[in-house]
């Protein structure tokens, strides 16, 4: 069946990545427009607009399946794209879209189903002789069965939420006294999160590197991989910097990790774009973690360097057409690097950090790549995830990658709010980063400092500091602008406006 309209199902970055390669493709696009954010800017690219922002619902306007399958049953759209999120993994939401003959962009949602939990998902992989770590082969009843099966592996263990993903429901037990406290405080948050406070247990790998690796299956039972991605640079099992390839892997681990990923991905007769994810520890054994049924944020890196469109894919796929890549045809080229650009203050613990974007303003170039859904007036609130934009590069090394990074985000200009951007100019210039020489714990152990200042914002800072100081002897002087002044203002921001005049 040929897609000719599309509705997307989810808002940001992501939406407007997903109409910019439907409208390549000639398909028309339905976005939803909520009260939460209504001038936002996925819906100046769609289509068309379905109002959602009346609703009295109490359910999340992208989270409510009915109201959105009933919208497409009225439009009478071909396709729903659900992005990433919850409903991008929700084997119910997919189902529905089956009865209601509308094609779900992803898998089947028995495969959403099996890979969604993640006991199921470890006894698949068992089946399928793809390395696990030791653990529970079923969800734990209570904190009393977690301890004896901790007893038995050994200390330190890890509870995660079977239902779950994106480091919610997650506890590192280090003793046994602590089981009962880190197990309520695990299934209370898998709960919340995922309307299931089921849990398993496996041994916890101290100081590994996250491996995941894209894989692509048609319906005729066709599969590739197209090599790994690092995403080893984390804050609470969050992604923050993420690349591909990986400077942990050489060829003949590459091709067994990605071989087993597809055999994960067949023993559920996987149909889509979806990733397998992997902990590498210090002696290069992995294991299998869990199966992400849905594109990743990170899928850019992989584009970047297999020169291979996902969206696209999947697209066709769930057409019913035939992949045409074969894995000999797969040839990855140089390096690439995406920074996740949030709306948080570093400074305060990577609190959100809310508010209107004045301005913003992205550089250009042949290997840098933006992903964004705000632009200017954007209003960030509490009601989404707080990532702004994604800045992506491309270039033949990984020393010239982390070069070109960096460059790219000191050219950044997001005034109105303070984000990440520190934060990652802190990680493209630390020694064991560039050397490659990181783990999950790399932020928590090696990184002294969170933000990052060149020497020209430092003198900013003290001129600033100075001329305030001026400015406040001066108390009987009339009132002026903050900016002539030189009060109240940031040497960030003060240096970014100082350099656009």
């Amino acid at each position: 069946m040929k897609i000719k309209s599309l509705l997307i199902a989810n808002r940001g970055e992501i939406a407007v990545r997903i109409t910019e390669t439907a409208k390549k493709l000639h398909i028309k696009t339905y976005g939803i427009k909520t009260a939460k954010e209504p001038n936002a800017l996925y819906l100046r690219l769609v289509d068309d607009v379905i109002d959602f922002s009346q609703s009295q619902d109490e359910i999340p306007e992208f989270l409510d399946i009915e109201r959105i399958i009933e919208a497409a049953r009225q439009c009478k759209v071909d396709a729903i794209h659900p992005g990433y999120g919850f409903l991008a993994e929700n084997p119910y939401f997919a189902r529905r879209c089956e009865e209601e003959k509308i094609l779900f962009v992803g898998p089947s949602a028995l495969a959403i189903f099996k890979m969604g939990n993640k006991t199921i998902a470890k006894q698949i992989a068992q089946r399928y002789q793809v390395p696990l770590l030791q653990g529970s082969q079923r969800n734990v009843k209570n904190p009393q069965e977690a301890a004896e099966i901790a007893a038995n592996i050994g200390y330190p263990v890890i509870l995660k939420a079977a239902a779950g993903g994106g480091g919610r429901g997650m506890r590192i037990v280090e003793k046994a006294s602590n089981m009962e406290k880190m197990f309520k405080m695990a299934a209370n948050e898998s709960e919340k999160a995922f309307n299931d406070s089921s849990l398993f247990i496996e041994k916890y790998v101290r100081n590994p590197r996250h491996i995941e690796f894209q894989i692509m299956g048609d319906r005729h039972g066709n599969y590739v991989h197209l090599g790994e991605r690092e995403c080893s640079i984390q804050r609470k099992h969050q992604k923050l910097i993420e690349e591909s390839p990986s400077s942990a892997i050489d060829e003949k681990l590459r091709k067994e990790m990605g071989e087993a990923a597809i055999r994960v991905a067949k023993a559920v007769y996987y149909h889509s774009v979806g990733t397998v994810e992997f902990l590498l520890d210090a002696d290069k054994n992995y294991f299998f973690m869990e199966m992400n049924t849905r594109i990743q944020v990170e899928h850019p890196v992989t584009e970047a360097v297999s020169g291979i469109d996902l969206v696209e894919w999947q697209l066709r796929i769930a057409e019913g057409q035939e992949l045409t890549i074969k894995q000999e045809d797969v040839k990855l080229s140089g390096w690439s690097i995406e920074c996740r650009i949030n709306a948080e203050d570093v400074q305060a613990g990577f609190s959100p950090n809310l508010g209107i974007i004045e301005k913003v303003s992205f550089p250009k170039g042949k290997n840098i790549r933006i992903d964004t859904g705000i632009t200017d007036y954007s209003v960030i609130t509490p009601y989404f995830d707080s990532m702004v934009a994604k800045l992506i590069v491309h270039a033949e090394t990984r020393e010239k990658a982390i070069a070109a990074a960096t460059a790219a985000l000191k050219k950044i200009w997001i005034r109105g709010i303070k984000t990440t951007i520190p934060f990652c100019l802190a990680v493209m210039n630390h020694k064991k980063f560039r050397k490659g020489d990181f783990n999950t714990s790399f932020i928590e152990k090696d990184m002294d400092k969170l933000y990052y200042n060149d020497e020209e914002d430092e003198m900013l800072a003290a001129y600033v500091a100075t001329f305030d100081f001026a400015a406040e002897l001066e108390t009987n002087r009339t009132a002026k602008p903050d900016f002539e002044r030189g009060r109240n203002i940031s040497p960030w921001v003060l240096n970014k406006r100082l350099k656009s005049l």
